[in-house]
C-alpha cells in the first residue's frame, strides 16, 4: 500500500533525534523535506521509506543500513554521504551532487540515477539488479564486478573508474567515456562502444574489448595512442 506523504518540512536543521520524533508524529505517514540540511548527522537504520528530499543538504550525513526503499532524492547535495548497507530499492536521484559517496553493500534494485555527480563513489558489493544510470559522471567510481549487461548506456562517463571485473556485454553506449578506465577482467562481448571516448587505453586495455564494436576513427585513434602506423 502506498504511504501517504505529508506536506513538506522546509529550512530544518534535522539530525536523528530530530528526525526521530518527526517520524514518531507522522504515524507512518512518508515524510517530505524541502532545502533542510542533514549534514553530518547520523539516520543510521532508521526507516524511511518513501520519504522524499528536495535539494537538501547531506554532506557527511550517514544513512548506513537505513531503510531508503522509493525514497526521492532531487537536487540534493552530499559530498561523502554514506549509504553503505541501506536498503535503497527502487529509489531515485535526480540531479544530485553525491561526489566520494559510499555505497558499499547497498541493496539498489530497481533505483535510478539521473544527472548525477557520482565521482569517486564506492558502489563495492552493490546488489543492482535492474537499476539505472543515466547522463551522470563517475568518474574515479569503484565499480568492481558491477553489471550493465544488455543496458543501454546514455552519457555515463567512466574516466578513471575501476570497472574490474564488470560485465557489459550487449550494452550500448550512446555517448560517454571509458577513458583511462581500469578494465581488468571485463567483458565487452557485443557492446557498442562506437559513441564512447576511448582515449588513454593501453595496450592491456584496448585487449579487453575483445568482442565489442568500434568505430574506425575510434579505432585509428586507439592505433595512435598505443604509437601503431597503419600505412
Amino acid at each position: 500500500m502506498t504511504q501517504a506523504i505529508l506536506p513538506p518540512h522546509a529550512g530544518l536543521e534535522v539530525d536523528r533525534k530530530a528526525m526521530q520524533a518527526l517520524i514518531e508524529q507522522a504515524a507512518g505517514s512518508a515524510l517530505s523535506f524541502q532545502d533542510c540540511d542533514f549534514q553530518d548527522a547520523d539516520f543510521s537504520r532508521l526507516d524511511l521509506r518513501g520519504y522524499q528530499f528536495t535539494a537538501c543538504a547531506i554532506a557527511g550525513a550517514s544513512f548506513q543500513g537505513a531503510n531508503l526503499a522509493d525514497t526521492r532524492w532531487l537536487r540534493c547535495r552530499g559530498g561523502q554521504a554514506g549509504f553503505a548497507s541501506a536498503d535503497a530499492s527502487e529509489a531515485v536521484f535526480q540531479n544530485c551532487d553525491l561526489n566520494n559517496a559510499n555505497w558499499r553493500r547497498a541493496r539498489l534494485a530497481g533505483a535510478r540515477f539521473q544527472g548525477c555527480k557520482l565521482t569517486g563513489s564506492d558502489f563495492d558489493g552493490i546488489a543492482c539488479l535492474g537499476w539505472s544510470l543515466e547522463e551522470c559522471l563517475l568518474v574515479g567510481a569503484l565499480l568492481r564486478g558491477v553489471s550493465f549487461r544488455k543496458a543501454d548506456l546514455l552519457q555515463l562517463d567512466f574516466s578513471d573508474a575501476d570497472l574490474s571485473g564488470s560485465d557489459f556485454r550487449d550494452a550500448v553506449f550512446h555517448g560517454g567515456s571509458l577513458r583511462n578506465a581500469t578494465l581488468k577482467n571485463v567483458r565487452f562481448e557485443g557492446a557498442d562502444l562506437r559513441e564512447a571516448d576511448l582515449g588513454g587505453l593501453d595496450l592491456s586495455a584496448a585487449a579487453r574489448l575483445a568482442g565489442a564494436t568500434i568505430s574506425k576513427t575510434q579505432a585509428a585513434a586507439l592505433l595512435a595512442e598505443l604509437r601503431i602506423s597503419v600505412v
